[in-house]
Protein backbone atom coordinates (compact mmCIF):
# COMPACT_ATOMS: atom_id res chain seq x y z
CA UNK A 1 0.00 0.00 0.00
CA UNK A 2 2.78 2.39 0.92
CA UNK A 3 4.58 1.70 -2.35
CA UNK A 4 1.39 2.45 -4.26
CA UNK A 5 0.99 5.79 -2.46
CA UNK A 6 4.61 6.69 -3.20
CA UNK A 7 4.13 5.75 -6.85
CA UNK A 8 0.97 7.85 -7.06
CA UNK A 9 2.63 10.86 -5.39
CA UNK A 10 5.59 10.64 -7.78
CA UNK A 11 3.32 10.31 -10.80
CA UNK A 12 1.21 13.24 -9.58
CA UNK A 13 4.26 15.49 -9.40
CA UNK A 14 5.42 14.40 -12.87
CA UNK A 15 1.92 15.02 -14.26
CA UNK A 16 1.81 18.48 -12.66
CA UNK A 17 5.18 19.28 -14.23
CA UNK A 18 3.93 18.19 -17.66
CA UNK A 19 0.62 20.07 -17.43
CA UNK A 20 2.09 23.26 -15.99
CA UNK A 21 3.42 24.67 -19.32
CA UNK A 22 -0.04 24.24 -20.86
CA UNK A 23 -1.65 26.12 -17.97
CA UNK A 24 0.92 28.91 -18.18
CA UNK A 25 0.35 29.27 -21.92
CA UNK A 26 -3.45 29.40 -21.66
CA UNK A 27 -3.53 31.74 -18.66
CA UNK A 28 -0.85 33.95 -20.19
CA UNK A 29 -2.78 34.37 -23.45
CA UNK A 30 -6.02 35.00 -21.57
CA UNK A 31 -4.58 37.68 -19.28
CA UNK A 32 -1.76 39.24 -21.32
CA UNK A 33 -2.90 38.91 -24.96
CA UNK A 34 -6.69 38.84 -24.78
CA UNK A 35 -6.67 40.88 -21.54
CA UNK A 36 -9.84 39.24 -20.33
CA UNK A 37 -10.56 37.66 -16.95
CA UNK A 38 -10.85 33.90 -16.83
CA UNK A 39 -14.58 33.06 -16.92
CA UNK A 40 -15.92 30.87 -14.11
CA UNK A 41 -12.51 30.80 -12.44
CA UNK A 42 -13.54 28.53 -9.57
CA UNK A 43 -14.93 25.89 -11.93
CA UNK A 44 -11.81 26.10 -14.10
CA UNK A 45 -9.55 25.57 -11.08
CA UNK A 46 -11.59 22.57 -9.91
CA UNK A 47 -11.55 21.15 -13.43
CA UNK A 48 -7.78 21.51 -13.70
CA UNK A 49 -7.35 19.70 -10.39
CA UNK A 50 -9.60 16.90 -11.62
CA UNK A 51 -7.57 16.63 -14.84
CA UNK A 52 -4.22 16.44 -13.05
CA UNK A 53 -5.39 13.91 -10.46
CA UNK A 54 -7.21 11.89 -13.12
CA UNK A 55 -4.16 11.77 -15.38
CA UNK A 56 -1.98 10.67 -12.47
CA UNK A 57 -4.42 7.89 -11.53
CA UNK A 58 -4.66 6.83 -15.17
CA UNK A 59 -0.86 6.62 -15.54
CA UNK A 60 -0.56 4.60 -12.34
CA UNK A 61 -3.31 2.32 -13.64
CA UNK A 62 -1.37 1.81 -16.87
CA UNK A 63 1.71 0.65 -15.00
CA UNK A 64 -0.24 -1.55 -12.59
CA UNK A 65 -2.84 -3.09 -14.91
CA UNK A 66 -3.11 -2.29 -18.61
CA UNK A 67 0.52 -2.69 -19.69
CA UNK A 68 1.05 -5.96 -17.73
CA UNK A 69 -2.34 -7.26 -18.88
CA UNK A 70 -1.61 -6.69 -22.57
CA UNK A 71 1.80 -8.32 -22.35
CA UNK A 72 0.46 -11.23 -20.30
CA UNK A 73 -2.34 -11.93 -22.80
CA UNK A 74 0.10 -11.81 -25.71
CA UNK A 75 2.50 -14.17 -23.93
CA UNK A 76 -0.24 -16.65 -23.02
CA UNK A 77 -1.86 -16.69 -26.46
CA UNK A 78 1.52 -17.23 -28.15
CA UNK A 79 2.75 -19.86 -25.69
CA UNK A 80 3.86 -23.01 -27.62
CA UNK A 81 1.95 -25.25 -25.22
CA UNK A 82 -1.27 -23.30 -25.89
CA UNK A 83 -0.70 -23.29 -29.65
CA UNK A 84 0.16 -26.97 -29.98
CA UNK A 85 -1.49 -28.54 -26.95
CA UNK A 86 1.83 -30.29 -26.16
CA UNK A 87 3.78 -29.73 -22.95
CA UNK A 88 7.32 -28.39 -23.36
CA UNK A 89 6.68 -27.83 -27.07
CA UNK A 90 9.26 -26.02 -29.17
CA UNK A 91 8.57 -22.40 -30.17
CA UNK A 92 6.12 -22.15 -33.07
CA UNK A 93 7.11 -20.09 -36.10
CA UNK A 94 4.18 -20.81 -38.45
CA UNK A 95 1.90 -17.76 -38.72
CA UNK A 96 -1.19 -19.97 -39.21
CA UNK A 97 -0.89 -21.25 -35.64
CA UNK A 98 -1.42 -17.81 -34.11
CA UNK A 99 -5.04 -17.37 -35.17
CA UNK A 100 -6.16 -16.79 -31.56
CA UNK A 101 -3.82 -13.80 -31.43
CA UNK A 102 -5.48 -12.32 -34.53
CA UNK A 103 -8.97 -12.89 -33.08
CA UNK A 104 -7.99 -11.40 -29.72
CA UNK A 105 -6.34 -8.40 -31.40
CA UNK A 106 -9.45 -7.69 -33.49
CA UNK A 107 -11.78 -7.99 -30.50
CA UNK A 108 -9.64 -5.89 -28.17
CA UNK A 109 -9.23 -3.26 -30.89
CA UNK A 110 -12.99 -3.08 -31.42
CA UNK A 111 -13.79 -2.97 -27.69
CA UNK A 112 -11.22 -0.34 -26.73
CA UNK A 113 -12.22 1.90 -29.64
CA UNK A 114 -15.91 1.78 -28.75
CA UNK A 115 -14.92 2.86 -25.22
CA UNK A 116 -12.54 5.60 -26.43
CA UNK A 117 -13.63 8.97 -24.90
CA UNK A 118 -12.09 11.03 -27.71
CA UNK A 119 -14.05 9.08 -30.32
CA UNK A 120 -17.26 9.65 -28.35
CA UNK A 121 -16.55 13.39 -28.37
CA UNK A 122 -15.94 13.44 -32.14
CA UNK A 123 -19.08 11.37 -32.80
CA UNK A 124 -21.22 13.71 -30.70
CA UNK A 125 -19.90 16.82 -32.48
CA UNK A 126 -20.26 15.20 -35.90
CA UNK A 127 -23.87 14.34 -35.07
CA UNK A 128 -24.54 17.93 -33.96
CA UNK A 129 -22.99 19.75 -36.93
CA UNK A 130 -24.57 17.36 -39.45
CA UNK A 131 -28.06 17.99 -38.02
CA UNK A 132 -28.35 14.31 -37.13
CA UNK A 133 -27.44 12.87 -40.52
CA UNK A 134 -24.25 11.30 -39.10
CA UNK A 135 -25.26 8.64 -36.62
CA UNK A 136 -23.15 8.66 -33.45
CA UNK A 137 -23.20 4.90 -32.91
CA UNK A 138 -22.75 4.18 -36.62
CA UNK A 139 -19.63 6.34 -36.77
CA UNK A 140 -18.18 4.71 -33.66
CA UNK A 141 -18.84 1.22 -35.02
CA UNK A 142 -17.28 2.11 -38.39
CA UNK A 143 -14.14 3.41 -36.65
CA UNK A 144 -14.02 0.39 -34.32
CA UNK A 145 -14.24 -2.03 -37.25
CA UNK A 146 -11.34 -0.22 -38.91
CA UNK A 147 -9.24 -0.47 -35.74
CA UNK A 148 -10.14 -4.15 -35.32
CA UNK A 149 -9.05 -4.99 -38.87
CA UNK A 150 -5.92 -2.86 -38.57
CA UNK A 151 -4.70 -4.33 -35.29
CA UNK A 152 -5.43 -7.89 -36.43
CA UNK A 153 -3.40 -7.23 -39.58
CA UNK A 154 -0.68 -5.60 -37.48
CA UNK A 155 -0.36 -8.66 -35.26
CA UNK A 156 -0.18 -10.81 -38.38
CA UNK A 157 2.69 -8.62 -39.59
CA UNK A 158 4.56 -9.12 -36.31
CA UNK A 159 4.12 -12.91 -36.45
CA UNK A 160 4.91 -13.15 -40.15
CA UNK A 161 7.84 -10.75 -39.95
CA UNK A 162 7.00 -8.82 -43.12
CA UNK A 163 8.09 -5.17 -43.47
CA UNK A 164 5.84 -2.54 -41.91
CA UNK A 165 6.22 -0.01 -44.73
CA UNK A 166 4.58 -2.30 -47.30
CA UNK A 167 1.33 -2.35 -45.32
CA UNK A 168 1.41 1.38 -44.67
CA UNK A 169 2.08 2.20 -48.34
CA UNK A 170 -0.70 -0.10 -49.51
CA UNK A 171 -3.08 1.35 -46.94
CA UNK A 172 -2.45 4.96 -47.95
CA UNK A 173 -2.84 4.09 -51.63
CA UNK A 174 -6.33 2.84 -50.73
CA UNK A 175 -6.95 6.02 -48.72
CA UNK A 176 -5.91 8.22 -51.67
CA UNK A 177 -8.21 6.36 -54.05
CA UNK A 178 -11.08 6.53 -51.56
CA UNK A 179 -10.49 10.24 -51.01
CA UNK A 180 -11.09 10.85 -54.73
CA UNK A 181 -14.45 9.05 -54.77
CA UNK A 182 -15.77 9.45 -51.21
CA UNK A 183 -18.42 12.08 -50.34
CA UNK A 184 -16.56 15.34 -49.70
CA UNK A 185 -18.33 16.03 -46.41
CA UNK A 186 -16.99 12.85 -44.83
CA UNK A 187 -13.30 13.09 -45.83
CA UNK A 188 -12.12 15.42 -43.06
CA UNK A 189 -14.14 13.49 -40.47
CA UNK A 190 -12.63 10.21 -41.69
CA UNK A 191 -9.11 11.56 -41.31
CA UNK A 192 -9.88 12.86 -37.81
CA UNK A 193 -11.44 9.52 -36.90
CA UNK A 194 -8.09 7.89 -37.57
CA UNK A 195 -6.40 10.26 -35.16
CA UNK A 196 -8.79 9.93 -32.22
CA UNK A 197 -8.21 6.18 -32.01
CA UNK A 198 -4.66 6.75 -30.76
CA UNK A 199 -5.79 7.96 -27.36
CA UNK A 200 -6.12 7.03 -23.71
CA UNK A 201 -7.79 3.61 -23.87
CA UNK A 202 -6.55 2.09 -27.12
CA UNK A 203 -2.86 3.00 -27.10
CA UNK A 204 -1.76 1.39 -23.80
CA UNK A 205 -3.31 -2.02 -24.47
CA UNK A 206 -2.33 -2.10 -28.15
CA UNK A 207 1.26 -1.05 -27.43
CA UNK A 208 1.57 -3.66 -24.69
CA UNK A 209 0.09 -6.30 -26.99
CA UNK A 210 2.61 -5.53 -29.74
CA UNK A 211 5.58 -5.59 -27.37
CA UNK A 212 4.43 -8.77 -25.63
CA UNK A 213 3.81 -10.54 -28.93
CA UNK A 214 7.18 -9.57 -30.39
CA UNK A 215 8.89 -10.89 -27.26
CA UNK A 216 7.02 -14.22 -27.48
CA UNK A 217 7.34 -14.98 -31.20
CA UNK A 218 10.69 -16.57 -32.14
CA UNK A 219 13.01 -14.37 -34.17
CA UNK A 220 11.24 -11.07 -33.42
CA UNK A 221 12.91 -8.04 -31.86
CA UNK A 222 10.64 -5.88 -29.65
CA UNK A 223 12.53 -2.73 -30.66
CA UNK A 224 12.01 -3.45 -34.37
CA UNK A 225 8.78 -5.45 -34.49
CA UNK A 226 6.99 -4.52 -31.25
CA UNK A 227 5.89 -1.10 -32.44
CA UNK A 228 3.74 -0.22 -35.44
CA UNK A 229 0.33 -1.41 -34.25
CA UNK A 230 -0.66 2.16 -33.46
CA UNK A 231 -0.01 3.08 -37.11
CA UNK A 232 -2.48 0.38 -38.17
CA UNK A 233 -4.97 1.66 -35.59
CA UNK A 234 -4.71 5.15 -37.12
CA UNK A 235 -4.77 4.16 -40.79
CA UNK A 236 -7.57 1.63 -41.11
CA UNK A 237 -10.32 3.72 -39.46
CA UNK A 238 -9.85 6.27 -42.26
CA UNK A 239 -10.53 3.50 -44.76
CA UNK A 240 -13.51 2.10 -42.85
CA UNK A 241 -15.20 5.48 -42.29
CA UNK A 242 -14.89 6.48 -45.95
CA UNK A 243 -16.10 3.03 -46.97
CA UNK A 244 -19.08 3.47 -44.60
CA UNK A 245 -19.87 6.85 -46.21
CA UNK A 246 -19.46 5.47 -49.72
CA UNK A 247 -21.77 2.56 -48.96
CA UNK A 248 -24.37 4.93 -47.46
CA UNK A 249 -24.18 7.23 -50.50
CA UNK A 250 -24.49 4.27 -52.87
CA UNK A 251 -27.52 2.93 -50.98
CA UNK A 252 -29.12 6.39 -51.05
CA UNK A 253 -28.62 6.72 -54.81
CA UNK A 254 -29.99 3.23 -55.34
CA UNK A 255 -33.12 4.00 -53.31
CA UNK A 256 -33.59 7.27 -55.23
CA UNK A 257 -33.31 5.51 -58.60
CA UNK A 258 -35.67 2.77 -57.44
CA UNK A 259 -38.21 5.36 -56.25
CA UNK A 260 -38.01 7.30 -59.53
CA UNK A 261 -38.51 4.11 -61.51
CA UNK A 262 -41.56 3.16 -59.43
CA UNK A 263 -43.02 6.65 -59.94
CA UNK A 264 -42.59 6.41 -63.71
CA UNK A 265 -44.21 2.96 -63.76
CA UNK A 266 -47.13 4.27 -61.73
CA UNK A 267 -47.69 7.05 -64.25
Amino acid sequence: MENNLIQFATTLLVTLRDVLPILILIVGFQLLVLRQPIPRLSRVVVGVVYVIVGLALFLVGLDMALFPLGQTMAAQLSDPQFLTGIENAAPVSSWQSYYWIYIFAALIGFATTIAEPSLMAVAIKAHEVSAGTIDKLGLRIAVAIGVAVGIALGTFRIVHGSPLYLYILAGYVIVIVQTIFAPKKIIALAYDSGGVTTSTVTVPIVAALGLGLSEAVPGRDPALDGFGLIAFASLFPIISVMAYAQQAAWSSRRRSKKGSKEDRNAV
